[in-house]
């Protein structure tokens, strides 16, 4: 049992389980029934993504200054109450069923998931 870290839209990996959707907004274009089959997300969950104006900010990050702006920034609205007990959860489930987290973002280094495999790792999550 384990979280994966993935890209969504990606093909699913084996045994991947529960594909959750931590992003801002649903894929542009794609039906929301199709969101599964076309393995971006089975759920929805944009309570881990970052917020709207922070979503813009990682955006344009062009350099590690503005990077570790966002990191900081994105790090305490995950310290928020909500947001911190999704983060638990997350963790709690990883040692009982196969999930995967994720974004569409290219680079994972550059990507709000990249932080959340951090926040998971500190909750005590098993990460495949």
């Amino acid at each position: 049992m384990a979280i994966r870290i993935v890209r969504l839209g990606s093909p699913r990996g084996e045994n991947e389980g529960l594909r959750i959707g931590t992003v801002r907004r649903p894929p542009r274009g794609v039906k929301k029934e199709d969101h599964a089959r076309k393995d971006f997300y089975d759920v929805w969950y944009p309570n881990l993504a970052p917020s709207e104006a922070l979503l813009k900010e990682a955006q344009s990050a062009e350099d590690e200054r503005s990077w570790s702006r966002f990191r900081r920034k994105y790090i305490a609205e995950m310290k928020k109450p909500e947001a911190s007990r999704s983060l638990d959860l997350l963790a709690a489930l990883s040692h009982q069923a196969e999930l995967a987290v994720g974004c569409y973002c290219e680079d994972e280094a550059r990507c709000h998931r990249s932080i959340l495999r951090t926040l998971l790792l500190e909750r005590g999550a098993d990460l495949a």
